[in-house]
């Protein structure tokens, strides 16, 4: 099962989240995609997000990682939550220049109300180039939809 997801926020009159808003020039305007098993996205690196030269930026990474892992939040969970806490290790450079990247979030384990995320970043040829652990305080669907604007998984 693979299927591509649509972004219920995008509508919201001043959306401008910084990780998939499509309307944010300055952003990452990323798309997701529903696995079986988790959630993923392919993305183009480009320039202004360089760190060292040709290399994607180590913040930059863990904010794709960041945004992913809510994704998976929203779509697997059926709720939103906050990120508490995240282990990132960066361990091959990514360069800006060679192609696509792809991203990869899956759950690990739910501890109580905290989503344990696995995530991932690979390069063009399939390597992988980081990993995060991350942590995410989960809110009940409930709170989650008069609060934090959370649309259902069904508008996803």
């Amino acid at each position: 099962m693979k299927r591509l997801l649509n972004n219920p926020f995008a509508s919201i009159a001043g959306y401008q989240c910084f990780g998939c808003s499509p309307d944010n020039n300055f952003g990452l305007q990323m798309e997701f995609t529903e696995e079986e098993d988790g959630v993923s996205a392919i993305w183009q690196p480009k320039s202004h997000f360089e760190g060292w030269k040709n290399i994607l930026h180590g913040g930059i990474q863990a904010t794709l990682m960041d945004e992913i892992a809510s994704w998976l939040v929203f779509v697997k969970l059926h709720t939103s939550g906050v990120t508490s806490k995240m282990e990132v290790k960066l361990s091959k450079p990514v360069h800006i220049d060679r192609g696509e990247i792809t991203l990869k979030a899956t759950l690990r384990v739910m501890q109580k109300n905290v989503a344990v995320i696995d995530t991932s970043i690979s390069n063009a040829d399939g390597i992988e180039c980081a990993t995060a652990v991350m942590y995410y305080f989960t809110y009940p669907e409930k709170i989650a939809r008069e609060k934090l604007w959370y649309p259902g998984h069904e508008n996803f």
